[in-house]
């Protein structure tokens, strides 16, 4: 729909090439992670993403330091905002004034995407529902994001991810059977409400392109958590029984995980080729297992499962988890080391695909963030990209994609439109 020409071109290698997503612009008017995570992954692929704030504060998490007793921020800098809005164009924009709403049609008019998490009710009270937008710009893919999704009862209902993961019944698929409700940390399901999304939007834009079709989406953060536990919920409707919760010590002690001499933990999960138990078995050291009764076949090892943990808790209490985790790897065996997030730098798997990478933040320092999991031979993603401050783009995105003057801007700005 639209050639920019203003490819990213920073003299990194990574942008010498073409992105994915290269001549989309989004444009967005959302807060927090929900919705503005989702515009973020399609910053990540190549789109041009411009962000709507409102005057004064803007988005809320901005201002988003401390995560219960964590702190998320460098020198009041957020990194929950950098997570949410990197790559992004910022403009301040009064939506609620007839000169803001003016601006924003406009750039309506010169955008391919539209997405917004702010509540249905504002949105369309401040003439940027999709039934106006559609009049301004007939192929718009307008992605809206919700909490509870656009029907029933709790349609406008607000919703934080801690609400998806309750909701959902995702609280109560973590943990063992007698511990209370669990919470995921730190925005799970509000980042997977964001893959959703994207997902979403690339599908729509893909219709756009072979129809010239565009249309309205719909993502919550309840659907988005639901869909997460896609196997769970089905366990549940069909089987009419809950997800039974792990119980490490009367499990399938193949599908466990153990505590190695060094207080570190290795996952295992066994293969169910023929002959693949006997294998285990040799690499554990202790052959004589395969051939004990109680453990004979896949059914005497459930029937005699408390029995097996036990006594493989004793096995792997003998070798650090780095020792086992060789083993495994050199053998073939479907195990793994359990890693903190704090080790991840130093797991040579993640670095080598690139999962985590560098970035030499211009206020964070070098440093280490998420790189995008999905690898294209000619058109790689980069997820580097910093936020920007509050409005730090408005001049430049009204002169150079609405026709504003100079001075027309400096009015708007006396105004208090920007």
């Amino acid at each position: 729909m639209y050639s920019p020409g203003n490819k990213r071109r920073s003299g990194r290698k990574e942008d010498m090439v073409p992105k994915p997503l290269e001549g989309i612009r989004v444009l967005e008017w959302g807060i927090f992670h929900a919705g503005p995570g989702a515009s973020a992954i399609l910053g990540d692929l190549g789109a041009e993403v411009i962000k709507i704030e409102q005057p004064g504060m803007g988005d809320p998490i901005r201002m988003l330091t401390r995560f219960g007793k964590a702190n998320v921020a460098i020198d009041g800098k957020s990194l929950f905002h950098e997570g949410a809005n990197r790559h992004k164009k910022g403009i301040v924009l009064d939506l609620k004034a007839e000169k803001g709403r003016e601006i924003a049609h406009r750039l309506v008019a010169r955008s391919d995407v539209f997405v917004t998490n702010v509540r249905r009710k504002v949105v369309e009270g401040l003439g940027m529902g999709y039934p106006v937008l559609r009049e301004i710009n007939p192929g718009i893919v307008y992605a809206a994001v919700s909490g509870y999704g656009p029907r029933g009862p709790e349609s406008q209902q607000g919703a934080f991810d801690f609400h998806g993961q309750a909701r959902s019944g995702l609280m109560y698929c973590m943990g063992e059977p007698d511990m209370p409700p669990l919470v995921l940390h730190f925005g799970v399901v509000d980042q997977m409400t964001a893959i959703m999304a994207s997902h979403a939007i690339l599908t729509a834009l893909l219709v756009r392109e072979r129809t010239g079709q565009g249309q309205e989406l719909h993502v919550s953060i309840l659907g988005s958590a639901m869909y997460l536990q896609y196997f769970n919920v089905m366990n549940a409707m069909i089987m009419g029984q809950p997800v039974p919760r792990h119980q490490r010590s009367s499990t399938d002690a193949l599908r466990n995980y153990y505590r190695c001499k060094d207080g570190e933990y290795v996952c295992l999960v066994g293969s169910y080729r023929e002959g693949s138990w006997e294998e285990l078995c040799h690499v554990l050291g202790r052959p004589e297992i395969a051939t004990d009764p109680r453990f004979a076949t896949r059914e005497d090892r459930f029937a005699n499962c408390e029995a097996l943990i036990a006594l493989l808790d004793e096995v792997f209490a003998t070798r650090t988890r780095d020792e086992w985790h060789r083993l495994f790897v050199e053998n073939g065996v479907f195990g793994t080391r359990v890693n903190s997030p704090m080790e991840l730098k130093d797991d040579p798997q993640v670095m080598e695909n690139d999962y985590l990478v560098s970035y030499d933040h211009p206020w964070f320092g070098s440093s280490l963030i998420p790189g995008y999991p999905a690898h294209f031979s000619d058109t790689p993603a980069d997820t580097r990209g910093r936020a920007p401050v509050h409005g730090e783009h408005t001049d430049e995105v009204l002169r150079d994609m609405c026709g504003y003057s100079d001075a027309e801007i400096n009015q708007l700005r006396d105004e208090g439109i920007i």
